[in-house]
Parts: C-alpha cells; structure tokens; sequence
C-alpha cells in the first residue's frame, strides 16, 4: 500500500525507529528486584518513597526538586501545582480504611516522563489520597515496567509477589497494549501495512482477557480498571487516520474484552491527550505523558474509582 510506505519512510525520517526501541520496546532490568524477575521495587525505590513521605510530613522539599533553570521562588504557579501532585478537588475525599490498591502493567504505570520521580499518575493518586494527614496512610503498590506487552505482563504475573499483592487487592490499575501496537511497527517498519496490525489485534485480545482473568482467579471479588491508550502520533500525522485507526482499533478491543467481566471497568485517556500533545507529552520523546499529562490521567482514573475507595 504506497500510503503505508510513504509513512514508513516519514517515520524513519523522524527517528521514530529510535523511538521505538530506545523508549518503548527496551526494558532495563531494575539494580534490585528482591530476587523477583516480576518486581520493580527495589531498595532505591522504597528509600525514595520513604524520603518523599517523610518530606511530606514535614512540609519541606528539598532543593534539588526545582526543576533546571529554575530558581526557587521563580518557579510558575501551573507548574508548582503540579509538583504537589494533589487532586484539589478530591482532597477531602473519605478514603475506605486498609484500602489495598495495585497497579501493573508498563511505562505508564512506572510513571516515565514523570521528571518529578513521583511514579507518574500513581504517584499523583497516592499523594491525593494522603493528603489528609489524619488518616492512616495509603502505599499504592507499583508493578509498572518499562517496554511491559501484554505477554510479559503475563508472565511476570506469575511471580510469587505480584500474585500475593494481587490476592490482597481492593483494586487493580492496569496500563498495558502500547507496547503491543509499538512492536508491530517495529516488526513490520520498513512494509508497514494496515493488515499487520488486525492480525496482531487478536493475540491482544486473547492475551488481555487472560490478564483479567488471571487477576480473577487470584482474586475474585476484585475491581478491575484498564486505563485506554492515547495515539502519540496524532500531533505529527494527523492527516494519516489509518493511525487514528488503529489507536480506536486497539481501545476497542479492550473495551469489548473489559465488558466481558461484571468486576472490570475501561477508562478512556484518548480525548484528554487529543489537541494537546505539545504541553501534555514528556519533552524528550513525544510519547510518554509530562507531568501535565500524568495529573490529568490521574483525575480522569480517580473519576472513575472514586465510587470503589470511599466510605
């Protein structure tokens, strides 16, 4: 198809090749893993955890904190609001007691782009849940991993910690398909056809519906959220719709899969992304949300919860 090869070569001059491997496909091995291939925390993570909770609490934040080039005191009220990474709105929510939530998945769970190193949107629903100091703190456990498809996720839920975490969970947060569709074109960059993504579609959708079942088998009285995908193409190729497609293809299927389970809920991300990739996007490559882009994920995902976490 000349219209697909013409995108190819557009996205091959655009580095997008880089992309693709550098931002979405690769996956680090984290330094630590507590002898758990599965797990991201590591004895950094936590010590990060506990030095922002202590901050917290103390009122303080340390300078390092202000991003570079700017001074303290300089620094923007839009931009100071995001660093606390509070919901306002939500602030004197009434929380459930021993709410236990987990979040899986890939990049989006792990929070890259956040420059704040507040685990992107689940740092930011953390934050707004402890925002009342009265109650009993709320530690969202964080399973996200960089370059994570479907299939991976899948193994990775068959280690023994993520599987007790889920057998514990009140809820699930699930970001996972990009790196699904990310691995097509990467498979298929120089002939890249429509074609290559409907064949792909159907291992997702069979892969998606074992994830949410095998979240259901560790734990039956679960809620479960998958969170949509947004296109990261749309602010460069917004004249290509097959792009738009395939986006609308992959959200599609998921919903259609979440449907299926009385426990499970799709949460659609597409339209908050739509028109303001330039402040939403992570600077350094275009596809990953800012943390802009993460706080507003984070209102739409607490609106949709909000009925599962409070009293």
């Amino acid at each position: 198809m000349n219209r697909w090869k013409w995108l190819a070569s557009i996205l091959l001059s655009f580095t997008i090749a880089f992309f693709i491997v550098a931002v979405f496909v690769h996956s680090p091995e984290p330094k630590n893993t507590n002898n758990d291939s599965g797990s991201i925390t590591s004895q950094k993570e936590d010590s990060n955890k506990k030095d922002r909770a202590e901050e917290k609490d103390s009122g303080t934040t340390e300078p390092d904190e202000v991003p570079a080039g700017e001074q303290e005191g300089t620094l923007s009220e839009g931009l100071r609001e995001v660093f606390t990474s509070v919901i306002e709105s939500a602030r004197d929510m009434f929380i459930r007691e021993d709410l236990d939530i987990v979040a899986i998945g890939d990049s989006l769970t792990q929070g890259v782009g956040d420059s704040t190193d507040n685990e992107g949107y689940i740092g930011i629903l953390e934050n707004t849940f402890n925002s009342n100091e009265q109650r009993e703190r709320i530690d969202i456990e964080n399973y996200g991993k960089r370059g994570n498809r479907t299939d991976q996720l899948l193994e990775r839920m068959q280690t023994e910690d993520l599987s007790n975490s889920l057998r514990e969970a009140d809820l699930v947060l699930i970001t996972i398909g990009a790196n699904d569709v990310m691995e097509v074109v990467k498979n298929n960059f120089t002939s890249l056809n429509y074609k290559d993504f409907v064949s792909a579609q159907k291992d997702y959708e069979s892969q998606l519906n074992e994830i949410i079942q095998r979240v259901e088998q560790l734990n039956p009285d679960v809620s479960i959220y998958l969170v949509g995908l947004y296109n990261p193409f749309d602010h460069y190729f917004n004249n290509i719709p097959e792009l738009g497609q395939i986006i609308s293809d992959y959200n599609r299927i998921s919903k259609s899969v979440i449907d299926e389970y009385d426990q499970a809920t799709f949460i659609p991300v597409r339209d908050i992304f739509t028109g303001a990739e330039t402040e939403l996007l992570w600077e350094e490559d275009h596809f990953h949300p800012n943390e802009r882009g993460y706080k507003k994920m984070a209102e739409r995902v607490l609106e949709y919860i909000r009925s599962d976490i409070e009293e």
